[in-house]
Protein backbone atom coordinates (compact mmCIF):
# COMPACT_ATOMS: atom_id res chain seq x y z
CA UNK A 1 0.00 0.00 0.00
CA UNK A 2 0.81 3.06 -0.90
CA UNK A 3 -0.21 6.98 0.31
CA UNK A 4 0.79 10.47 0.69
CA UNK A 5 -0.02 11.40 4.19
CA UNK A 6 -0.23 15.21 3.04
CA UNK A 7 1.92 17.34 4.88
CA UNK A 8 2.80 14.73 7.48
CA UNK A 9 -1.00 14.12 8.22
CA UNK A 10 -0.68 15.49 12.01
CA UNK A 11 -4.55 17.00 12.19
CA UNK A 12 -5.85 13.83 9.90
CA UNK A 13 -4.03 11.05 11.63
CA UNK A 14 -6.69 9.72 13.24
CA UNK A 15 -8.32 9.24 9.97
CA UNK A 16 -5.22 7.83 8.40
CA UNK A 17 -4.62 5.50 10.51
CA UNK A 18 -8.01 4.26 10.73
CA UNK A 19 -7.79 3.69 6.59
CA UNK A 20 -3.95 2.34 7.53
CA UNK A 21 -5.98 -0.24 9.91
CA UNK A 22 -8.54 -1.08 7.99
CA UNK A 23 -6.34 -2.14 5.01
CA UNK A 24 -3.21 -3.90 7.20
CA UNK A 25 -0.91 -3.71 4.57
CA UNK A 26 2.11 -6.37 5.04
CA UNK A 27 3.88 -3.74 3.37
CA UNK A 28 3.21 0.30 3.58
CA UNK A 29 5.06 2.93 1.76
CA UNK A 30 4.11 6.71 3.08
CA UNK A 31 5.11 9.60 1.47
CA UNK A 32 5.25 13.78 2.69
CA UNK A 33 5.95 12.21 6.25
CA UNK A 34 6.53 15.81 7.59
CA UNK A 35 7.44 15.95 11.52
CA UNK A 36 7.70 12.27 11.72
CA UNK A 37 11.36 12.59 12.67
CA UNK A 38 10.64 12.00 16.35
CA UNK A 39 9.29 8.50 15.61
CA UNK A 40 5.89 8.66 17.30
CA UNK A 41 3.68 8.46 14.58
CA UNK A 42 5.99 5.81 12.28
CA UNK A 43 5.39 3.87 15.75
CA UNK A 44 1.63 4.65 15.95
CA UNK A 45 1.23 3.34 11.89
CA UNK A 46 3.15 0.24 13.01
CA UNK A 47 0.88 -0.31 16.02
CA UNK A 48 -2.06 -0.75 14.02
CA UNK A 49 -0.53 -2.71 11.42
CA UNK A 50 0.66 -5.11 14.14
CA UNK A 51 4.37 -4.96 13.78
CA UNK A 52 7.26 -3.74 16.30
CA UNK A 53 8.55 -0.36 15.92
CA UNK A 54 12.13 -1.45 15.32
CA UNK A 55 14.69 -1.45 12.96
CA UNK A 56 13.47 -4.35 11.17
CA UNK A 57 10.26 -3.43 10.30
CA UNK A 58 10.29 0.24 9.81
CA UNK A 59 12.24 2.83 8.28
CA UNK A 60 12.27 6.44 8.40
CA UNK A 61 13.61 8.02 5.13
CA UNK A 62 14.85 11.35 6.33
CA UNK A 63 14.43 13.44 3.13
CA UNK A 64 17.00 16.34 1.60
CA UNK A 65 15.40 19.75 3.35
CA UNK A 66 13.39 21.84 1.23
CA UNK A 67 13.61 25.69 1.31
CA UNK A 68 11.49 26.07 3.71
CA UNK A 69 13.53 23.23 6.30
CA UNK A 70 10.68 21.17 6.31
CA UNK A 71 11.80 17.40 5.33
CA UNK A 72 9.04 15.42 3.00
CA UNK A 73 10.48 12.03 4.67
CA UNK A 74 9.72 8.46 3.55
CA UNK A 75 8.05 5.59 5.61
CA UNK A 76 8.41 1.89 5.38
CA UNK A 77 6.92 -0.58 7.28
CA UNK A 78 6.94 -4.01 6.38
CA UNK A 79 5.20 -7.03 8.26
CA UNK A 80 7.90 -9.50 7.23
CA UNK A 81 11.73 -8.66 8.32
CA UNK A 82 13.49 -5.86 6.47
CA UNK A 83 16.83 -7.72 5.73
CA UNK A 84 19.23 -4.29 4.96
CA UNK A 85 18.44 -1.03 3.92
CA UNK A 86 19.84 2.55 3.00
CA UNK A 87 18.07 6.02 2.25
CA UNK A 88 19.35 7.81 -0.93
CA UNK A 89 19.36 11.06 -0.77
CA UNK A 90 22.05 12.92 -3.35
CA UNK A 91 21.51 16.49 -3.98
CA UNK A 92 19.44 15.50 -7.33
CA UNK A 93 17.06 13.98 -5.47
CA UNK A 94 14.25 16.98 -3.85
CA UNK A 95 13.70 13.89 -1.42
CA UNK A 96 15.53 10.62 -0.77
CA UNK A 97 15.00 7.01 -2.02
CA UNK A 98 14.54 4.28 0.50
CA UNK A 99 16.28 0.98 -0.77
CA UNK A 100 15.48 -1.82 0.95
CA UNK A 101 15.56 -6.12 0.90
CA UNK A 102 12.74 -7.65 2.50
CA UNK A 103 12.32 -11.21 3.32
CA UNK A 104 9.43 -12.46 0.82
CA UNK A 105 7.79 -15.69 1.43
CA UNK A 106 8.50 -18.33 -1.38
CA UNK A 107 11.35 -16.49 -3.17
CA UNK A 108 14.57 -17.50 -3.67
CA UNK A 109 15.83 -14.46 -2.79
CA UNK A 110 14.88 -10.89 -1.39
CA UNK A 111 12.40 -8.44 -2.52
CA UNK A 112 14.26 -5.45 -3.33
CA UNK A 113 12.15 -2.79 -2.06
CA UNK A 114 12.72 0.93 -3.95
CA UNK A 115 10.25 3.57 -1.76
CA UNK A 116 10.67 7.54 -2.51
CA UNK A 117 8.66 10.77 -3.57
CA UNK A 118 9.36 12.31 -6.92
CA UNK A 119 9.66 16.09 -7.29
CA UNK A 120 6.43 18.03 -8.07
CA UNK A 121 8.10 20.71 -9.91
CA UNK A 122 8.91 19.88 -13.37
CA UNK A 123 9.36 17.20 -16.11
CA UNK A 124 12.62 17.53 -16.66
CA UNK A 125 14.12 17.62 -12.73
CA UNK A 126 11.99 14.51 -12.53
CA UNK A 127 13.63 13.13 -15.16
CA UNK A 128 17.38 13.57 -13.58
CA UNK A 129 15.95 11.57 -10.61
CA UNK A 130 14.86 8.79 -12.27
CA UNK A 131 17.97 8.36 -13.34
CA UNK A 132 19.10 7.62 -9.43
CA UNK A 133 16.69 5.14 -9.62
CA UNK A 134 17.68 3.29 -12.81
CA UNK A 135 21.54 3.42 -10.95
CA UNK A 136 19.63 1.34 -8.52
CA UNK A 137 17.52 -1.18 -10.53
CA UNK A 138 19.56 -1.29 -13.86
CA UNK A 139 16.77 -2.79 -17.18
CA UNK A 140 19.15 -5.88 -16.14
CA UNK A 141 18.98 -6.23 -12.60
CA UNK A 142 15.01 -5.84 -12.95
CA UNK A 143 14.99 -9.06 -15.66
CA UNK A 144 16.15 -11.12 -12.97
CA UNK A 145 14.98 -10.57 -9.64
CA UNK A 146 11.80 -9.56 -7.66
CA UNK A 147 11.31 -5.39 -7.32
CA UNK A 148 8.96 -3.11 -6.79
CA UNK A 149 8.82 0.32 -6.98
CA UNK A 150 6.07 2.51 -4.92
CA UNK A 151 5.36 5.90 -4.17
CA UNK A 152 4.07 9.20 -5.71
CA UNK A 153 5.91 9.71 -8.79
CA UNK A 154 4.28 12.88 -9.53
CA UNK A 155 4.18 12.03 -13.10
CA UNK A 156 1.49 10.94 -15.80
CA UNK A 157 1.30 7.88 -17.32
CA UNK A 158 0.34 8.02 -20.94
CA UNK A 159 -2.03 4.26 -20.20
CA UNK A 160 -4.02 6.11 -17.65
CA UNK A 161 -7.51 7.17 -19.53
CA UNK A 162 -6.76 10.93 -20.27
CA UNK A 163 -9.35 13.18 -21.83
CA UNK A 164 -8.23 14.52 -25.21
CA UNK A 165 -8.35 18.18 -23.68
CA UNK A 166 -6.18 17.26 -21.02
CA UNK A 167 -3.57 20.15 -21.78
CA UNK A 168 -6.81 22.61 -21.56
CA UNK A 169 -7.72 21.63 -18.17
CA UNK A 170 -4.61 21.28 -16.76
CA UNK A 171 -3.94 25.48 -17.73
CA UNK A 172 -7.75 26.34 -16.46
CA UNK A 173 -6.32 24.65 -13.22
CA UNK A 174 -3.00 26.33 -13.37
CA UNK A 175 -1.10 23.17 -12.82
CA UNK A 176 1.95 23.47 -15.13
CA UNK A 177 4.27 21.14 -13.57
CA UNK A 178 3.48 18.44 -16.58
CA UNK A 179 4.33 21.39 -19.10
CA UNK A 180 2.12 22.01 -21.38
CA UNK A 181 1.53 19.94 -23.65
CA UNK A 182 1.64 17.25 -20.80
CA UNK A 183 4.99 15.19 -20.93
CA UNK A 184 4.89 11.30 -19.75
CA UNK A 185 8.68 10.86 -20.98
CA UNK A 186 9.44 9.92 -16.62
CA UNK A 187 6.57 7.15 -17.00
CA UNK A 188 7.76 5.97 -20.39
CA UNK A 189 11.46 5.82 -19.39
CA UNK A 190 10.52 3.75 -16.18
CA UNK A 191 8.26 1.31 -18.57
CA UNK A 192 11.32 0.82 -21.17
CA UNK A 193 13.44 0.00 -18.60
CA UNK A 194 11.63 -2.83 -17.21
CA UNK A 195 8.66 -1.70 -14.86
CA UNK A 196 5.25 -2.39 -15.01
CA UNK A 197 2.54 -0.89 -13.68
CA UNK A 198 0.57 -3.19 -11.28
CA UNK A 199 -2.83 -1.08 -11.33
CA UNK A 200 -3.16 -1.42 -15.42
CA UNK A 201 -1.55 -4.97 -15.48
CA UNK A 202 -4.57 -6.26 -12.73
CA UNK A 203 -6.98 -3.65 -11.79
CA UNK A 204 -10.02 -4.51 -9.83
CA UNK A 205 -12.33 -1.89 -10.82
CA UNK A 206 -12.39 0.93 -13.23
CA UNK A 207 -10.99 3.67 -10.28
CA UNK A 208 -7.39 4.84 -11.19
CA UNK A 209 -7.49 8.64 -10.09
CA UNK A 210 -5.50 9.44 -7.16
CA UNK A 211 -4.96 13.28 -7.40
CA UNK A 212 -8.20 14.70 -8.14
CA UNK A 213 -7.48 18.81 -8.29
CA UNK A 214 -10.23 21.28 -7.97
CA UNK A 215 -8.62 24.72 -8.83
CA UNK A 216 -8.87 27.83 -10.81
CA UNK A 217 -12.01 26.99 -13.64
CA UNK A 218 -11.53 23.45 -13.97
CA UNK A 219 -11.51 19.90 -12.05
CA UNK A 220 -8.29 17.88 -13.31
CA UNK A 221 -8.38 14.12 -12.39
CA UNK A 222 -4.69 12.41 -12.40
CA UNK A 223 -2.77 9.66 -10.91
CA UNK A 224 0.84 9.82 -9.75
CA UNK A 225 1.34 7.02 -6.99
CA UNK A 226 2.28 4.03 -8.33
CA UNK A 227 3.42 0.71 -7.59
CA UNK A 228 5.64 -0.60 -10.16
CA UNK A 229 7.02 -4.13 -10.76
CA UNK A 230 9.88 -6.05 -11.86
CA UNK A 231 8.70 -8.90 -14.76
CA UNK A 232 9.93 -11.98 -12.52
CA UNK A 233 7.69 -10.27 -9.44
CA UNK A 234 4.82 -9.42 -12.39
CA UNK A 235 3.28 -13.04 -11.98
CA UNK A 236 2.12 -12.89 -8.28
CA UNK A 237 0.44 -10.24 -8.70
CA UNK A 238 -3.34 -10.65 -7.93
CA UNK A 239 -4.97 -7.42 -7.88
CA UNK A 240 -4.21 -3.68 -7.55
CA UNK A 241 -7.01 -0.65 -6.25
CA UNK A 242 -7.32 2.83 -5.62
CA UNK A 243 -8.46 3.35 -2.25
CA UNK A 244 -10.84 6.47 -1.20
CA UNK A 245 -9.30 7.99 1.71
CA UNK A 246 -12.02 10.66 1.93
CA UNK A 247 -10.92 14.19 3.62
CA UNK A 248 -7.48 12.52 5.31
CA UNK A 249 -5.48 13.44 2.05
CA UNK A 250 -5.61 15.32 -0.81
CA UNK A 251 -4.29 11.71 -2.49
CA UNK A 252 -6.18 8.28 -2.17
CA UNK A 253 -4.24 5.06 -1.83
CA UNK A 254 -3.03 2.48 -3.95
CA UNK A 255 -2.90 -0.90 -3.11
CA UNK A 256 -1.66 -4.35 -4.76
CA UNK A 257 -2.08 -7.92 -3.47
CA UNK A 258 0.48 -10.42 -4.58
CA UNK A 259 -0.14 -14.43 -4.13
CA UNK A 260 2.67 -16.92 -2.97
CA UNK A 261 2.30 -18.58 -6.43
CA UNK A 262 2.32 -16.97 -9.62
CA UNK A 263 -0.70 -16.28 -11.20
CA UNK A 264 -1.48 -17.98 -14.31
Amino acid sequence: MTLNVLLGGEDRFGALRTIIAAERPDLLVLQECVGWEDGVRLSAVAEVIGVPADGKHTILGRANARSSGRRYNVCVVSRTPILQWRVHMPPTLAHCVVEAELAWPDADEPLLLLATHLVHSDEDSRLTEVGELLALASPERLATRPCVLVGDLNALDRDDPYPADLDRRLAAAGMHKYGHPPRFEVMDRLHAAGWMDALRARPRSHRWVTAQRNRGTATVDTRTDYILLSPPLAPRLAGAEVIDVGSASDHHALVAEFLGAAVP
